[in-house]
């Protein structure tokens, strides 16, 4: 399994970005899907997650109400709609992959949210 993050950027405090998750060499079915970030001489922190099924999300407190983590299998890929940017959500953003029932988990590479005016 390769995942690859995409959609970061610069952007404006208030503004909008959609960050992509999109995995290649097997199915998504089977995964969970957590969106983590990591500040500049911070620790990684976990932002959202979404069960293999999308039935179930979870959210950081700090991110509540302005991010939604969605999924599309048929296009085995994970989003995060991310809404009311802020300067304190400047983070490389990374999507993990848990398999159903393990803990072996795979990551991608990151991707770049810069917010800022």
């Amino acid at each position: 399994l390769q995942l690859v993050e995409s959609g970061g950027g610069l952007v404006q405090p208030g503004g909008s970005l959609r960050l992509s998750c999109a995995a290649s060499g097997t199915t998504l079915d089977y995964y969970a899907i957590g969106w983590f970030r990591q500040a500049p001489g911070k620790e990684r922190e976990g932002v959202s997650c979404i069960s293999h099924s999308g039935g179930s999300t979870n959210y950081a407190d700090s991110v509540k109400g302005r991010f939604t983590i969605s999924r599309d299998n048929a296009k085995n890929t994970v989003y995060l709609q991310m809404t009311s940017l802020k300067p304190e959500d400047t983070a490389v953003y990374y999507c993990r992959a848990r398999r159903r029932g393990t803990s072996l988990d795979y990551w991608g590479q990151g991707t770049q949210v810069t917010v800022s005016s």
